[in-house]
């Protein structure tokens, strides 16, 4: 139960993280939700460094560093698509 949790946690902050950044993102939705989760790691990852909490705990400050990573890697996935096409 606590995986499914995840997983749609991590579509929901995919489609924030989508929603956020301007532009085209040609993505399904099982993508979105691998961003969601690569971006909650990172997100919650750097959050357990800066407070006490750990990385499977729900906070206010994980939830938002979830957003910010999502956005983080939805902008470096962009650049390298970007990139690719030009080569």
């Amino acid at each position: 139960m606590a995986i499914l949790m995840f997983l749609l946690f991590g579509l929901v902050v995919g489609l924030l993280a989508r929603a956020v950044l301007p532009g085209e993102q040609r993505m399904g939705l099982l993508m979105t939700m691998g961003l969601g989760v690569a971006g909650s790691f990172v997100g919650g990852l750097l959050t357990s460094l800066v407070t006490r909490h750990r990385i499977t705990e729900l906070n206010t400050a994980g939830l938002l560093a979830s957003i910010v990573g999502a956005v983080a890697l939805l902008f470096i996935a962009g650049a390298l698509a970007r990139r690719r096409a030009y080569v």
